[in-house]
């Protein structure tokens, strides 16, 4: 990247003038560069300068003329000017730019991969929804979240692997089981109770009806805790696929479908209790075991097993991280969890403490809330069923694509309004269709090249000098830099602007600059330059998990 490429040169540039004297030999400051938010002032700035005065005494504006005077001329960058207080500004040369086309079409769709996490190792565990009934929209947000973050660091080097946790233990699983074995009785004209803090919605009662299908009256003949199992068993399966099903759609899917049963069937929950305890941080008080979360610096001390002897959840999320840690050796551990479980994160940092893991490999993205419009309408119930809203039902009526950018496109940990009608409208007002548009119209231009015979494969891109080819090229230029962002940021809405951004710039670059002419030279040298704006928009919407068509 010349990003990086700047940020050498202000380095060695730097240390030359301690050498050489001109600099007190100092610790170097972090250095970085960003983008002038006015463009006449370069392409990539620095306030590098300004950060080693504090730690020098010496006039920021001096430490800038210093350290450009030190700095050879290099074929990127035409201009490097010093501007009040202490910046130091870049200006990329016009031909370096243009040769870059080439290095876009030479990487392919290889472009914009980066080597920033050197095949370090991170669990991304997301979505993780009881399975106790089908997704709703809220989960579809962490869904997208999940998978186009695994992209995105999968292109910036890291070995990714996508986890989903299916709690498939504990009280709530209970609840399910005793809920549905009441519907199937009721179903079946038996007069049973629903469980106090059981689940009512109406597709429990469409899931009693298709076992009923399937099974028949057969589980009322066997004993009640043995009908309860099996029958619960055989709902939890077929919600567990209604799950799948339903992230298959978004083009959401993972690696592992890890099990919370298992932890204690194969004992990691024994032997996290066990060492933490030999650690002395597992307690028991009030006629429960406690986690001694106050003596790792938390505000008070948390349940792992309830006074009648079964674990919280927090207990297997303890055993989960242990798993995820010390056993399967992750480097890193993300974990997108939704706005309800904020509280949690503080003491499972502390736990993580405790077994010896620096808590900052432990990273929580909360995913907030969705509301859904259409227009100024609020959503609040299912058309279908008069009851929650799924995500399939979203799906089904906007499409995948659309439902991937909406939910890409908001920060995480701020809510968002989902407008149903935006994401079906064909015009530039949809971001997507927008997006999607420009990728469209370079297939067309793409198409008609190869109608008209134009072989441009030896065009030549130094003849792109007109400010919006040059411009496109600047902007196609910043993918690696994105990918670097949400690696670094967890936030993947970095991308969805870009991706605005680059259709943006294509479509005015469009506007006023005429592929196919009759100037065969420039012809293929802007079809060249074409291709390369095609590469990097589907690429980023290859990142966002998102469909490129050629045509609409």
């Amino acid at each position: 990247m010349i990003k990086q490429r700047i940020i050498e040169l202000l380095a060695q540039a730097a240390s030359q003038a301690q050498e050489s004297g001109k600099l007190p030999s100092v610790a170097l400051p972090e250095i970085t560069v960003e983008h002038p938010q006015n463009p006449e002032h370069g392409d990539y700035a620095s306030s590098f300068p300004l950060k080693l005065a504090r730690a020098t005494g010496v006039s920021p504006l001096k430490i800038a003329q210093d350290v450009v005077g030190l700095i050879a001329p290099n074929p990127e960058i035409e201009a490097i000017t010093v501007a009040p207080p202490g910046f130091i500004n870049f200006t990329l040369s016009n031909d370096w730019l243009t040769r870059q086309v080439g290095s876009i079409l030479a990487a392919g769709d290889a472009y914009g991969n980066i080597d920033l996490g050197q095949g370090s190792r991170v669990q991304l565990e997301f979505v993780s929804v009881n399975p106790t009934g089908p997704l709703h929209v809220g989960h579809g947000r962490g869904a997208i979240l999940g998978s186009t973050l695994a992209n995105v660091l999968a292109a910036a080097g890291y070995k990714v692997e996508k986890e989903y946790y299916v709690n498939d233990a504990g009280s709530q699983i209970d609840a399910f089981y005793r809920s549905l074995y009441a519907r199937y009785q009721q179903c079946l004209g038996i007069d049973a109770e629903m469980p106090s803090g059981g689940y009512f919605g109406n597709y429990m009662v469409d899931l009693a009806k298709e076992i009923i299908a399937e099974k028949k009256d057969r589980f009322l003949s066997l004993p009640p805790e043995e009908a309860l199992s099996q029958l619960g068993h055989i709902g939890l399966v077929k919600i567990m696929e209604l799950i799948k099903s339903d992230l298959e759609l978004l083009g959401v899917g993972f690696d592992v479908w890890f099990s919370e049963q298992s932890l204690f069937d194969k004992g990691q929950y024994q032997k996290v209790m066990a060492l933490l305890r030999e650690s002395g941080y597992i307690g028991e008080k009030e006629g429960a075991t406690w986690f001694v979360s106050t003596a790792l610096g938390e505000d008070k001390d948390n349940v792992v097993v309830r006074s009648d002897g079964s674990p919280t959840y927090f207990a297997s999320d303890i055993a989960y991280h242990y798993n995820k840690f010390l056993e399967r050796k992750f480097d890193t551990v993300i974990n997108i969890w939704g706005a309800d479980h904020q509280g949690h994160i503080s003491r499972m940092k502390a736990v993580v403490a405790a077994l010896g893991i620096a808590p900052e490999r432990l990273k929580v993205i909360i995913s907030q809330m969705v509301t859904l419009r259409r227009g100024d309408e609020l959503v609040k119930v299912s058309k279908r069923s008069g009851d929650i809203i799924t995500l399939r039902e979203v799906v089904d009526e906007v499409g995948a694509d659309a439902c991937r950018f909406f939910f890409a496109s908001r920060s995480a940990d701020s809510q968002m309004d989902f407008d149903l009608e935006l994401a079906k409208k064909q015009s530039a007002d949809n971001p997507v269709y927008y997006v999607q548009y420009a990728h469209a119209r370079i297939a067309s231009i793409l198409r008609l090249a190869q109608q008209r015979g134009i072989d441009y494969g030896d065009g030549d891109v130094s003849l792109l000098t007109t400010e919006p080819e040059l411009t496109l090229i600047r902007k196609m230029l910043l993918l690696p830099e994105m990918v670097e962002v949400v690696a670094h940021t967890l936030e993947p809405h970095h991308l969805a602007y870009y991706a605005q951004d680059l259709a943006t710039v294509f479509h005015s670059f469009y506007m006023q600059c005429r592929v196919v002419s009759e100037d065969e030279k420039l012809t293929k040298a802007r079809l060249k330059l074409v291709e390369a704006a095609k590469i990097v928009l589907a690429r980023t919407l290859c990142l966002m998990g998102m469909t490129a068509p050629e045509k609409m």
